[in-house]
């Protein structure tokens, strides 16, 4: 990332197309380290912190998310990986045991589709979170805040894996550059729900209206 140029009025990151090509890379990165399926919380947290950095003018490159990675406390990244691919196979456990037309299934199938939405979006918000580095717990318990408080980022972030998933679907290969924009828009997300009300989109002191 360059380092001395100044940022638009309202962007929360740096240049955007220089930050356009590193969020490829890493990326590509979160997509090998997801791989193994218990890894994906700790790919994607990384993911996030180091676009975060963008912010701070830190690289946002490959070289700097695997080092990111190797600091990481694996201990409590493989508990979280394992809690989350847990979750994930019982919904859709769930979803099948409903789509096998038992009684009362609509109903049941969209309580399962809501509980499943709702833990989808405080899971996605705890990767953004800086706390998830370290302390996983704190990082779901801010994020179930975050959700509750800012609704409008909870239906984006839903967006956001909507979208990740029809690219994913319209074109296999694209299922490994799916991370970078979704850590992208997370981390966004996350940004903004922390600023004060009105401070994303006002021109900064001394920069034009």
């Amino acid at each position: 990332m360059s380092r001395a140029r100044t940022r638009e009025p309202g962007e929360v990151f740096g240049p955007r197309m220089t930050l356009f090509a590193d969020m490829l890379s890493v990326g590509l990165a979160t997509a090998a380290v997801c791989l193994p399926l218990l890894t994906a919380p700790a790919a994607l947290s990384t993911a996030c912190a180091v676009l975060r950095g963008a912010r701070e003018d830190q690289p946002a490159t490959a070289g700097r998310y695997f080092a990111l990675l190797r600091r990481r406390l694996w201990a409590g990244d493989l508990v979280a990986g394992l809690v989350a691919l847990t979750g994930a196979l019982l919904l859709a456990a769930d979803l099948a045991l409903a789509g096998a037309g038992l009684p009362g299934a609509p109903l049941f199938a969209a309580v399962a589709a809501a509980i499943g939405a709702c833990a989808t979006v405080v899971a996605l918000r705890a990767c953004a979170r800086p706390e998830s580095l370290t302390d996983w717990p704190a990082a779901v318990r801010g994020a179930a805040r975050a959700a509750s408080r800012d609704v409008g980022g909870s239906a984006l972030v839903l967006l956001a894996v909507a979208t990740a998933a029809v690219c994913a679907w319209m074109l296999v290969p694209l299922a490994f550059l799916a991370p970078g924009p979704l850590a992208l828009a997370l981390t966004a997300i996350d940004v903004r729900s922390a600023l004060p009300d009105g401070a994303v989109g006002e021109p900064q002191r001394g920069s034009p209206a």
